[in-house]
């Protein structure tokens, strides 16, 4: 193993240990925000849904935040392959103006989503017997809400200072706001609640509610008044649940394919190198994630970030994105190697939540 990195919790390193790596095993899968970042696990995506877990005859909750979400819904498609296909040219391929405005930004994440989505794509989604989606989206407040870039700015530097002194005070910016397929509502723990709200998924709010998770502040313009949500501006699930630091009450394991081996748990503890998830909620986790070797051996020795569209070319930054997404299927080949490996435990270690 060799590109890919196996990490698991303790209740799921004894369940490998004791009964080996089976589709069956895991009832719930998270995708993490990160823009670009996703390109890394494109071919690994692929592979898991499509030759792994469609093995699977139970239902699996799929949760995801910002590309995490954009992924998630692919995921509940008939055809996984050809969404997370659509999803990734229309994505790795956009070009925009030489200084895009938020709405240039904006328009063109609206044209993602309906050429991901596809023409029989809500119906898909929404009806889907064995994928239950959970779209995770933030409702601002105060000047959170506003669109007006000054007030956003001073609006994200409060909260930012609010999550500093303790991720609960994160709540007076945000709340979460979890749209689902079903009507099992998620079920998860946390050491730090933050207030949430469930709302089921319709076909007059999927759409809205895959815009809301990835409108990044400042960036994207947020979505207002979800139908089913209530009034409100609605913005990017990854300020709250970034990596997600959350136990989710599933009877079976949680698949974490992921960019990153320590993970975060919202947007604005990037900065705060003492803010680290809490072991509970990776107790019953198994993460597949890039290798360091893998990724030093990517060109410019890195995986995708959104700074590539400031720092680059359009044609360079295409050209190396869809390098990397050529080596990833790479990460995928392997995880299908460990899941047929006459002993799978010996190559999982456990899951690493201190930076």
């Amino acid at each position: 193993m060799q590109s890919l990195r196996i990490y698991a919790g303790p209740k799921a390193m004894r369940s490998i240990q004791e009964q080996g790596v089976t589709p069956q095993m895991f009832s719930a899968m998270l995708g993490a925000s990160g823009g670009p970042k996703w390109f890394v696990l494109y071919g690994l995506d692929k592979v898991i849904f499509s030759e792994f877990l469609d093995k699977s005859t139970q239902p699996l909750d799929v949760i995801g935040s910002s590309i995490g979400a954009f992924r998630s819904a692919c995921f509940a498609h008939h055809d996984t392959t050809a969404a997370i296909e659509r999803l990734a040219d229309r994505y790795s391929n956009t070009v925009y103006s030489e200084k895009p405005t938020v709405q240039e930004i904006t328009q063109k994440g609206i044209a993602l989503l309906d050429n991901m989505i596809g023409q029989d794509g809500v119906q898909e989604v929404l009806n889907h017997s064995k994928r239950r989606l959970h779209i995770v989206v933030a409702k601002s407040h105060g000047l959170a809400a506003k669109e007006i870039r000054w007030q956003q700015g001073a609006a994200l530097g409060l909260a930012a200072t609010r999550n500093a002194i303790g991720r609960a005070k994160l709540q007076k910016s945000f709340t979460r706001v979890i749209f689902s397929n079903t009507d099992e509502l998620l079920s998860f723990n946390e050491q730090v609640p933050i207030k949430t709200k469930h709302v089921k998924l319709r076909p007059d709010n999927l759409h809205m509610a895959l815009m809301a998770s990835g409108s990044i502040p400042m960036v994207i313009q947020g979505v207002p008044d979800i139908p089913g949500a209530g009034q409100g501006m609605y913005r990017d699930g990854g300020i709250v649940d970034y990596h997600f630091d959350m136990q989710i009450n599933t009877p079976g394991l949680v698949l974490y394919p992921h960019f990153a081996k320590t993970p975060i748990p919202g947007w604005f503890d990037k900065a705060l190198k003492a803010r680290q998830c809490h072991p509970s909620s990776y107790d019953n986790v198994v993460m597949v994630v890039p290798s360091d070797e893998f990724v030093n051996a990517l060109p410019y020795s890195k995986i995708p970030d959104r700074k590539d569209f400031e720092t680059m070319g359009a044609q360079e930054r295409i050209a190396y994105w869809h390098k990397v997404m050529s080596e990833s299927h790479r990460l995928g080949d392997e995880f299908l190697e460990w899941t047929n490996s006459p002993n799978p435990s010996k190559f999982v270690q456990p899951i690493q939540l201190r930076r």
